[in-house]
């Protein structure tokens, strides 16, 4: 791979990385209570999402819950792990793809929230499952430029509304079985927040340096994963055979400047039993070494990755080495490495 689809970093860290989880719990048999009529009626089975995609349960806003409060106090908690002053930062990246309104970005409401000085540039970053690391590559690129020292990378997620509008329209008179399965990614949606905080290893040798990592783009499928507030339609097979692709050569071109075959870690992009066992074969990782989060947290997204990542933390030690990878409705791929 040439030119931008490769990044390397000099000078980065990752200083911290938290989550937010929402604290209401909806099961896959709750879902399927509410789905009862129509399986009946297309006859087919209960316990789908638990048995196809692997996906007990996931998380939604609680009354009083907002998917921005839970960024703003995961990124105040970021801060305050790294040991880094709100004033010190000079980036603010939301990657979330929820948002209230077109106009103007998630990212002014958490930079407010935050506490952020005026001189911190803030932005959204929006595409798709990939958004957090995009943005963890962008702020590592301005950090090692020296345009700034500080970043914060976050992301706030709420599948709520998706969530409900999906299961009332499959319980239409009309819907047919590949209506339904079109549908079937929408209920394996949850909620959530993550932040991290990046900054120079040489002014904190005891982070966890970032050291690159590779994207690469199959936009010829932009239309097999096509989602909003409504609802997201998915043509699975062809979107899992895509994805599979993209990642092979990717993962094949990146053997030119990268060696990935044994890492300590691999933080995947949460998304299902099928999709996970489809990656792990495509690139012959160590399953033992894929943590997971999905059976319970379901897809949260672009928060998938550093929500995976917060709660791995704990059992890395200096020296291993992660790699965050996954794929994007659009589609695209990206892999990061961390030395922890």
């Amino acid at each position: 791979m040439d030119g931008n689809a490769t990044s390397t970093h000099t000078n980065v860290a990752l200083l911290s990385v938290v989550s937010t989880l929402a604290t209401r719990i909806t099961t896959s048999k709750d879902i399927d209570r509410q789905l009862q009529p129509v399986l009946r009626r297309l006859r087919l089975p209960s316990g789908l999402l638990q048995r196809v995609a692997g996906v007990q349960e996931r998380r939604n806003w609680a009354e009083g819950e907002a998917f921005d409060d839970a960024a703003v106090s995961a990124g105040k908690r970021a801060l305050l792990e790294a040991g880094i002053e709100p004033g010190q930062v000079g980036l603010l990246i939301n990657t979330s793809v929820t948002r209230k309104h077109l106009e103007p970005s998630v990212a002014v409401r958490i930079h407010h929230g935050l506490g952020l000085p005026s001189s911190a540039i803030n932005f959204d970053i929006a595409n798709a499952c990939l958004g957090f690391v995009n943005g963890m590559t962008l702020a590592a690129q301005l950090i090692d430029s020296g345009q700034i020292k500080y970043a914060v990378v976050i992301d706030g997620e709420d599948a709520d509304e998706i969530q409900v509008n999906t299961i009332e329209r499959l319980g239409r008179e009309g819907i047919n079985r590949k209506d339904f399965m079109s549908e079937f990614a929408s209920l394996t949606l949850g909620s959530g927040a993550a932040a991290a905080v990046l900054g120079p290893l040489d002014a904190h040798p005891g982070g966890h340096r970032i050291l690159g990592g590779v994207t690469r783009a199959a936009t010829q499928f932009n239309d097999l994963c096509v989602g909003s507030v409504d609802g997201m339609f998915t043509d699975a097979k062809a979107l899992l055979k895509g994805g599979m692709e993209l990642v092979v050569s990717a993962w094949t071109a990146a053997r030119r400047d990268w060696n990935w075959s044994n890492m300590d870690r691999y933080i995947v992009h949460q998304v299902s039993d099928v999709h996970t066992n489809a990656l792990v074969k495509a690139t012959g990782l160590d399953r033992t070494k894929v943590p997971l989060t999905y059976p319970t947290l379901g897809n949260v997204g672009p928060a998938s990755i550093p929500i995976t990542l917060a709660q791995e933390s704990a059992g890395l030690k200096p020296g291993n080495r992660v790699l965050l990878m996954g794929v994007g409705s659009g589609l695209n791929t990206a892999m990061m490495e961390i030395l922890w």
